[in-house]
């Protein structure tokens, strides 16, 4: 998905990646988070940025937590409580807090227990959105550990067969070590595509692919075309025939295991800004030795990548290599951002009264 609806560099402004940081970390600052979380708020968003997950970067999802925080649907000083604790397991309740700096305490939490544990498991329960899934998956690399990131909200998918949706876009991030191959780590939603992919395919102008997106009635679209001002998502595989039970399955046990096992109740019977998330991580030397661990990881890795390709394609990737390759290049040429997008944060850095290394 990396390279679909990426924005085209003709057009492109390219912005160095601390700059970016900067300015997003600067704003967050002044809609009231504090120092720590504008900067856990800002990095999540530019993890996404520089791996070329631009759906979930500043793009799209900054004009959302401005709101957001202005209006009051996300409180910028949570108080995070834990309201059940087991030496393997918590859950947490983050206080409408943005789930980008609420996640970041979660899946720490998970990691001091599987250091200690070898298993970390924390749901967090009444937060909101937490970004990209991956970066907290991630986050268990560097500590010899395997990250597992799930997180819930909204109604967006129609149930197979369905005419309403019942279901969010429900993602799961998943990420393992490796010597000296780029680590493993996917993240995918369990919806056809990422809703904001959708968005950005809109804002572009770009056709989507058959199978992504259903018609307001249900109706699964099923030829190319641009994105209409009006759909739902359909699970993945789009149609039963293509395996969309396996997607709407997936995303029932994400909500399970995020929301419902978190004391919250289904998607479709909560507020819409409502969200919870899943966090665990596995001690790699709680299961076997973390350097033989990451050397069959390596051997995997260049196993997969080495595949020959099949007639038509150039290479095969696996998950986090792509992103890993995009990030070598963003971050020595900047994050290629549409200009609409830099003149939004013109304009709101001016109204805030903050500083930007954008030029006029």
């Amino acid at each position: 998905m990396i390279g679909h609806h990426q924005i085209p560099e003709e057009i492109a402004i390219r912005v160095p990646v601390d700059d970016m940081c900067a300015l997003v970390e600067n704003l967050f600052r002044t809609l009231g988070l504090s120092e720590q979380d504008a900067r856990a708020s800002a990095d999540v968003l530019l993890y996404a940025d520089v791996r070329g997950i631009d759906s979930h970067g500043v793009s799209n999802m900054m004009p959302y937590y401005v709101k957001w925080l202005r209006e009051g649907f996300a409180n910028p000083e949570p108080k995070v409580e834990v309201v059940r604790d087991a030496p393997a397991a918590a859950t947490l309740d983050g206080d409408r807090g943005l789930g980008l700096a609420v996640g970041l305490q979660a899946m720490k939490l998970a990691i001091e227990k599987a250091a200690i544990a070898g298993v970390g498991s924390v749901v967090v329960a009444n937060s909101r959105h937490c970004g990209a899934a991956a970066y907290y998956a991630h986050m268990a690399l560097g500590h010899d550990m395997i990250g597992v990131a799930m997180t819930i909200g909204g109604s967006v998918m129609l149930p197979t067969f369905g005419a309403e949706p019942r279901v969010g876009s429900n993602p799961i991030a998943f990420a393992a070590p490796t010597c000296d191959e780029p680590p493993f780590v996917f993240d995918a939603a369990t919806t056809s595509v990422a809703v904001n992919r959708i968005f950005l395919a809109q804002r572009l102008g770009a056709e989507v692919p058959p199978g992504w997106i259903a018609r307001p009635d249900g109706t699964p679209v099923m030829e190319a075309g641009p994105v209409p001002d009006k759909f739902l998502m359909l699970p993945m595989g789009g149609t039963r025939e293509n395996g969309s039970h396996k997607g709407y399955g997936l995303a029932v046990m994400v909500d399970i295991l995020s929301g419902l096992l978190g004391g919250s109740p289904a998607g479709f019977r909560r507020a819409r800004y409502d969200v919870s998330h899943h966090f665990l991580a596995y001690r790699i030397d709680a299961f076997t030795d973390p350097e033989a661990f990451k050397g069959e990881m390596d051997i995997y890795m260049k196993g997969l990548r080495e595949t020959p390709p099949a007639e038509g394609y150039e290479r095969v990737f696996y998950a986090g290599l792509p992103e890993h390759e995009m990030g070598r290049d963003r971050r020595a040429r900047g994050i290629p951002y549409h200009p609409e997008v830099v003149a939004w944060f013109r304009r709101t850095a001016a109204e805030f009264g903050v500083d930007h290394p954008l030029g006029d």
